[in-house]
């Protein structure tokens, strides 16, 4: 049975979502979230918690969980209808105007969309050995939700990006042991990391393990070990482990988005500068859209879901301002 209508739906409910829910609220439109996590914050919350966060506005450095906390408090102060757990499979444009979505555990209707789904369905690369697949949530983790599980621990981290560095770093005093493998000498990271790792090396806090990559991972229920090979020599070496930790990077998919009409470029929605889509009705926001001079930062995010919104609200009701001019002087503020 169809949900009732809604102004605005937003798919996605990371920063930009979050972002756009708040700012629908703010124009006085109904406004619905849906994601497919069954939480809301998007890789602030699943993939990177405990990390750090140094280019949004207003904060000099935020935890990843806290700002994820305050844009759920700020975008859910005007009630919005939050579906999580439910993917969006099928839009269907409709002769008055609206949009018909098909999910996995409903139907909802709406005036205008905004897909603001970060990359997409985004889907950890995995490690092809033995022992991945059996032991993954019992000691093979691609993400770190709470440091102090590792407390104590022997653990191995495989990558060689910003977040297998960024999580050494965190780690390195927590854990009993910490081995980082990469399989390279060099780094896809920023470089004061790099620094911070040789240093942590030097101190022993970190044993480095380049040049070398994960042949099996062992354990009978739970991590017990793991045996990496030097990919020069194909010398194995297996040693004891409580965690194999994987920072490989994601895949990321559109999904069911890629059937729905909408032009893509390079796995990402093509928009103008207004937002707007192929598709009159329909909008994007955020890491999953393309045009000229696009940024991938949380910050631009939030601009892209302001633009969106406001041309959404005028899409629906074509006497509205696109330009809500400056909050403080907003009505609904000073009732709140």
């Amino acid at each position: 049975m169809d949900t009732d209508l809604r102004d605005i739906t937003i798919i996605g409910g990371g920063p930009t979502g979050l972002f756009a829910a708040f700012y629908g609220g703010m124009r006085g439109a109904s406004t619905r979230v849906v994601d497919s996590l069954p939480e809301l914050g998007g890789q602030l919350a699943a993939l990177y918690p405990e990390k750090y966060i140094f280019d949004v506005g207003g904060f000099p450095k935020v935890l990843a969980k806290d700002l994820a906390t305050k844009l759920r408090e700020q975008a859910l102060q005007f009630e919005p209808e939050v579906v999580l757990d439910e993917e969006v499979t099928r839009v269907a444009p409709q002769e008055d105007g609206t949009f018909h979505l098909e999910g996995r555990a409903g139907s909802y209707r709406t005036k205008a969309l905004i897909v603001a789904g970060g990359k997409g369905a985004f889907e950890a690369r995995k490690l092809e050995v033995p022992g991945y697949d059996d032991l993954l949530g019992s000691g093979v983790h691609y993400a770190v939700k709470d440091p102090e599980t590792y407390r104590g621990q022997r653990v191995v981290i495989v990558g060689g990006g910003d977040s297998a560095l960024d999580w050494v770093l965190a780690l390195k005093g927590l854990t009993r042991e910490l081995v980082l493998v990469h399989r390279r000498d060099t780094f896809r990271a920023h470089e004061h990391s790099v620094t911070l790792l040789r240093q942590a090396c030097v101190n022993g806090e970190v044993e480095l393990r380049s040049f070398h990559e994960v042949k099996e991972i062992h354990g009978e229920g739970r991590v017990e070990g793991c045996t990496i090979f030097d990919n020069r020599s194909d010398e194995h070496t297996t040693f004891a482990a409580d965690a194999v930790l994987t920072f490989l990077g994601f895949k990321p998919d559109l999904g069911p988005i890629k059937d729905w009409g909408l032009e893509i470029r390079k796995n990402r929605l093509v928009v103008n500068h207004l937002m707007e889509t192929n598709i009159p009705g329909i909008y994007g926001a955020g890491d999953i859209v393309d045009y000229d001079g696009k940024l991938d930062l949380i910050a631009t995010g939030f601009a892209e879901a302001a633009i969106a919104v406001n041309n959404a609200v005028h899409h629906v009701d074509p006497g509205a301002r696109v330009n809500p001019g400056h909050s403080t002087n907003l009505k609904v503020f000073q009732e709140k």
